[in-house]
């Protein structure tokens, strides 16, 4: 008997072997690492796609929102372009944040999200852009197709987290967050990180 297309022998890692989607930019997979309700920073190890323990929240602050990253992106010099305060890209895959109404209380766990803008950001040099997204199957935000619908406070709470998670008691984390964007311009940065991906390890 033969396996089916779909199956997979070994376990794909989660930055190269999983699909951007059929539907990219308007809509693309999200591999999450962290949820809303974990104190410790999760981040996928580059070498196996395992998750791995980054480091414990350095303050009280959590993430408002699904966190994790687009299959198959990659921050280089095409994303660093739209970011022209940063130095380069940060050579990770580019973050996104999803909304849902329905809470998701586990990592590692592939999703479809909507995109509906991002957030420019840049640390320690390095660009490093925020895609916001909605679950594409959430009821509750379906008629969402842009940033300038989300409540604000649920932004604001995003800004404050991200310029905050890297702060320590002796001192600021060197993070500035240069501008929100719509559903338009973060599709141009997917676009630009699918390209930087190419380049970098071949289609």
């Amino acid at each position: 008997m033969a396996f089916p297309k779909t199956f997979y022998r070994w376990r794909p890692h989660p930055w190269h072997g999983l699909g951007l989607g059929s539907n990219a930019p308007d809509v693309v997979n999200a591999y999450i690492e962290m949820t809303p309700f974990d104190a410790v920073k999760y981040e996928v190890d580059k070498s196996t796609g395992y998750l791995r323990v980054d480091r414990p929240q350095l303050t009280s602050s959590m993430a408002p929102m699904l966190y994790g990253f687009v299959p198959r992106t990659y921050c280089g010099a095409q994303v660093q372009a739209l970011s022209p305060k940063s130095e380069h890209g940060d050579g990770d895959p580019l973050d996104i944040c999803v909304i849902t109404e329905r809470p998701i209380s586990r990592g590692e766990v592939i999703l479809r999200a909507r995109v509906v803008g991002g957030v420019q950001m840049i640390d320690g040099g390095k660009a490093d852009d925020k895609i916001i997204a909605v679950l594409h199957e959430d009821r509750f935000w379906a008629d969402i197709n842009d940033i300038s619908q989300v409540p604000e406070a649920l932004i604001d709470r995003l800004h404050h987290y991200f310029e905050t998670y890297k702060s320590t008691p002796s001192g600021d984390a060197d993070v500035q967050i240069v501008e929100r964007y719509g559903a338009k311009r973060a599709k141009e940065v997917i676009k630009a990180a699918c390209i930087d991906y190419e380049e970098a390890y071949g289609g």
